[in-house]
C-alpha cells in the first residue's frame, strides 16, 4: 500500500477504537456522566472568562467534545474549552471583537488538521519539562487574574484590555465595594465545597454543589450578583463565519497562535493521559486531526477553539473510563443540559463560576514542582522562570518559544563542552622524526557551537610535518562541523603540513563527501582505518622529507 494512503487511513476512526466496549460500557457511561457534571461549570466559566459568553463555552464542550472523542488519537481524552485557550482568546476578543472568535476557531482548526496530515504530532516531544511547567504556572496565574473583574464590577462581562493584568488592575481601582463583598462570599462558598466535599467522598462534585448553593442563595436573597443570563435551549444551526480575504489576512497570526496552543496542549494532555491509564498509546497525528476537526466544528456552531483538557481527562480516567464512549457520553450529558435544563442554569451567578475557575487555577500551580525545578539546574530554572514570566506578561506561544530558546542555548552550551581535542602520543617505540608528527583525537560532537574552538586548537600546531586526526571517537557531526574539518585540512596543507584522517565512521562518510572533507586531502591514500598504518605512513612521509638533507 502507498505510504501516504496508509498514513491517511490510520488517521480515521477504526473499529478497534472500541474493542474494550463489551467489557467496559457501564464504567464508560458512569465516567462520562461524572465528567459531564464536572465539565458544566468549567465550560460556562471559560466561555465567560474569554469574553465570548457562557453559550459559546457550552457549545464548544458539546460539539468539540463529541468530534474529538470520535476522531482524536486518544481513547480517554476529554476535549473542550480550556484555561489556556481562554488566555489567548481574551486579548483576541478585545482586539478584533466577538465576531472574530468563530473565524479564528475554523482557521486554527484547519491549521491543526493539516499539522496532523503532515505528521507534525511528535514535535511536542521536543518541549522540555521546565518549559511545560513554566507556561502551566503562567496559565494558572492568568486564569486566576481574569476572574478579578467579575468580582469587582457586575458590568464587566469579559476582557477589556489585551493584557489581563491591566484589566485586573483597572477593575480593582474602580471596584464596587458591595458587589465585591458578595462576590468574595460566593467564591469562598464555592471554594469550600470544592476543597472540602471531595474529602468526605471522592464522588461528590464539589464545584457543582458549590454553584447550586450560591445560586439558591441568590434566589432568596437580594444580592448584586449578576447571573449568566440567557442560554440556548437547543444547538444553533451551523453556519460558516466570515472568511473573506481581508478577514483571513487580519486573523492569520491569531489563528496560528491558537493552532500552536491547541496542538501543544492537546498532545501534552494526551501524552499525560497515556501514562495514567493502560488503554493503549495515543496517536499524535490522529490527535491533531481530531482536535482540528473539533475546532472547525465548534466554530461552525458559533463556539470557540477547543483543546484536550487534562483536568477533565484525569477525572475521566479516575472514574474508570476505558473507551471513547466515556468522552462521547460527557458531550451528550452537556447536550441534555442545553435541551432540558438551560432555564435553571441561566440563574447561576457569574461570581460562582469565577470561584470555580480560581480554585482550578490554583490547582494548576504546583509549588513543590516549581521548587524542584528552581533547585535543579540553572538552565532549567531560567527556562522555567522565563516561560512563566513571558506567559503572564506577553503571550503563551511566545513564552513557549522563548522557553525553548533558553533551554536550547543551555543545552547547546552543555553539549559543546563535550567536544574536545586531545593530543596523544604516537603508538609503538619512538623513532627519529616523531617530533615532526602530531596525533590529535577528536572527541564528542562536532557541530556549529564548538567549531571555532576545535579549528583554533588544531591549526595552532607549528613546526610539524604531519598531523594525524583520529576521528573514531567523533560523535554527532553537522554541516558546520564538517566544513570546519575542511578548513583545518586546507589551512594545514597551505602551510605545508600533511593531514591524515584515521577512523572516519560510516555514518559520517556521506556528509564528508558532500561537504568536501575527503576532497580537501592532498591524496586519497591519506584516509586510514587503522592507526598503526596511519602513523607508519606519517613516519615514512617525514623520512622522505629528512633524507635529502641527510645526503
Amino acid at each position: 500500500m502507498n505510504p501516504t494512503i496508509d498514513h491517511l487511513r490510520r488517521l480515521l476512526p477504526r473499529r478497534d477504537d472500541y474493542h474494550e466496549l463489551p467489557r467496559s460500557w457501564r464504567a464508560d457511561l458512569m465516567a462520562g456522566l461524572t465528567v459531564g457534571i464536572v465539565a458544566l461549570p468549567l465550560a460556562l466559566g471559560f466561555g465567560i472568562s474569554s469574553g465570548v459568553g457562557a453559550e459559546a463555552g457550552l457549545i464548544t464542550a458539546i460539539v468539540a467534545g463529541l468530534i474529538a472523542a470520535i476522531f482524536g488519537g486518544s481513547h480517554i481524552q476529554v476535549s473542550g474549552p480550556t484555561g489556556a485557550m481562554v488566555v489567548v482568546l481574551a486579548p483576541i476578543v478585545a482586539t478584533y471583537g466577538l465576531g472574530a472568535v468563530a473565524t479564528v476557531s475554523v482557521m486554527a482548526g484547519v491549521i491543526v488538521l493539516l499539522a496532523g496530515v503532515l505528521r507534525l504530532g511528535r514535535a511536542v516531544a521536543f518541549i522540555p519539562w521546565p518549559v511545560i511547567e513554566g507556561f502551566t504556572l503562567g496559565i494558572g496565574v492568568i486564569i486566576f487574574t481574569q476572574q478579578i473583574p467579575l468580582l469587582t464590577d457586575p458590568a464587566l462581562h469579559g476582557a477589556s484590555h489585551t493584557n489581563v493584568m491591566v484589566t485586573a488592575a483597572t477593575a480593582l481601582g474602580s471596584a464596587d465595594g458591595a458587589h465585591l463583598a458578595w462576590a468574595l462570599g460566593a467564591v469562598l462558598v464555592v471554594a469550600a465545597c470544592m476543597v472540602g466535599l471531595p474529602k468526605l467522598h471522592k464522588a461528590i462534585p464539589g464545584s457543582l454543589v458549590g454553584i447550586v448553593v450560591v445560586t439558591v442563595a441568590t434566589l432568596f436573597l437580594d444580592t448584586p450578583l449578576s447571573p449568566i443570563g440567557d442560554l440556548p435551549s437547543s444547538l444553533p444551526a451551523p453556519q460558516l463565519p466570515p472568511m473573506d480575504p481581508t478577514t483571513i489576512s487580519h486573523l492569520m497570526l491569531p489563528s496560528l497562535t491558537i493552532a500552536a496552543l491547541a496542538a501543544i496542549e492537546s498532545l501534552l494532555s494526551a501524552r499525560v493521559a497515556s501514562s495514567m491509564a493502560d488503554t493503549g498509546r495515543y496517536e499524535p497525528e490522529r490527535e491533531l486531526l481530531g482536535q482540528g476537526l473539533a475546532s472547525v466544528a465548534a466554530g461552525l456552531f458559533g463556539g470557540m477553539p477547543a483543546t484536550g483538557a487534562i483536568a477533565r481527562t484525569a477525572v475521566n480516567i479516575r472514574s474508570g473510563a476505558r473507551t471513547r464512549l466515556a468522552s462521547i457520553t460527557h458531550a451528550l450529558v452537556l447536550l441534555v443540559v442545553v435541551l432540558l435544563a438551560s432555564g435553571p442554569v441561566e440563574h447561576i451567578p457569574r461570581a460562582a463560576l469565577a470561584g470555580v475557575l480560581m480554585v482550578t487555577a490554583l490547582r494548576m500551580i504546583s509549588l513543590s514542582t516549581a521548587w524542584s525545578i528552581l533547585r535543579s539546574t540553572r538552565a532549567d530554572a531560567l527556562a522555567f522562570v522565563a516561560t512563566a514570566v513571558v506567559t503572564v506578561s506577553v503571550d503563551l506561544v511566545v513564552a513557549v518559544v522563548i522557553g525553548l530558546i533558553v533551554a536550547g542555548i543551555f543545552a547547546i552550551r552543555s553539549l559543546s563542552r563535550l567536544s574536545a581535542v586531545h593530543r596523544e602520543p604516537l603508538p609503538g617505540e619512538p623513532v627519529a622524526g616523531d617530533e615532526r608528527i602530531v596525533l590529535f583525537r577528536l572527541d564528542g560532537p562536532l557541530f556549529f557551537a564548538p567549531a571555532d574552538r576545535i579549528l583554533a586548537a588544531v591549526t595552532a600546531t607549528a613546526d610539524v610535518s604531519v598531523v594525524v586526526l583520529r576521528m573514531s571517537q567523533l560523535q554527532l557531526v553537522d554541516a558546520t562541523g564538517a566544513h570546519t574539518l575542511v578548513d583545518i585540512v586546507e589551512q594545514l596543507e597551505a602551510r605545508g603540513i600533511t593531514v591524515l584522517l584515521k577512523g572516519v565512521q560510516d555514518g559520517h562518510t556521506k556528509l564528508f563527501s558532500r561537504i568536501g572533507v575527503l576532497a580537501a586531502l592532498r591524496h586519497v591514500n591519506h584516509l586510514f582505518d587503522d592507526l598503526d598504518l596511519a602513523v607508519a605512513h606519517a613516519r615514512s612521509h617525514v623520512a622522505r622529507q629528512v633524507s635529502p638533507s641527510a645526503n
